[in-house]
């Protein structure tokens, strides 16, 4: 069974309850996202094993019955979720609270900022590359720093050195074309 057939019950029912918040719903990266004036909100969605509710801003709930984690501490820095095992768990006032209150959030305008980096750090194994291919150089350099700085932690991502030397080459043709590593998505 796939992951959209699993749990599909439970994703209507959180579905049906985030709808009685009044908030639009729109297709993005392929699921149902909820929006309030166009900013994602909430999301419904189901995993290997379990489903959840995905609040893109909330890191700025006050989460008062403690149930949102952070998706991968460390990396996510807005997104906060809320784990179900089991369609028992899935109490309609409870969910309606946190809903209201992210909608209030976005109203009040909080959003997650992401932090301004400093300088641009590049990896001495790709910086070598670069210093050896003059049109690779030439065309990283006029990547926009968002694209260059998604490259760089792409390789730095990489544990293993074969690992970062096979994501190398596979940016490479990338790079050339000026096509960004997550193009494909937005």
């Amino acid at each position: 069974m796939n992951r959209e057939e699993l749990w599909q019950e439970e994703i209507h029912s959180l579905q049906s309850i985030i709808e009685k918040a009044g908030l639009e719903s729109a297709i993005k990266w392929g699921i149902k996202v909820y929006t309030y004036k166009g900013k994602n909100v909430v999301a419904a969605l189901g995993f290997k094993n379990y489903f959840s509710l995905w609040f893109y801003n909330g890191v700025f709930l006050s989460d008062p019955y403690q149930k949102l984690v952070n998706a991968q501490d460390g990396v996510t820095k807005a997104l906060r979720h809320w784990r179900f095992q089991d369609s028992g768990e899935i109490e309609e006032g409870k969910i309606l609270e946190y809903i209201r209150e992210a909608i209030r959030n976005e109203e009040l305008g909080k959003v997650w900022k992401p932090e301004k980096s400093g300088e641009l750090v590049i990896p001495e194994f790709f910086q070598q590359k670069l210093d050896e291919v003059e049109e690779l150089n030439a065309a990283f350099e006029a990547l926009s720093p968002f694209k260059k700085k998604e490259f760089i932690e792409y390789l730095e991502s990489a544990k293993r050195e074969a690992t970062q030397i096979a994501r190398m080459e596979k940016i490479i043709p990338m790079i050339l074309e000026g096509i960004g590593l997550n193009d494909k998505y937005r």
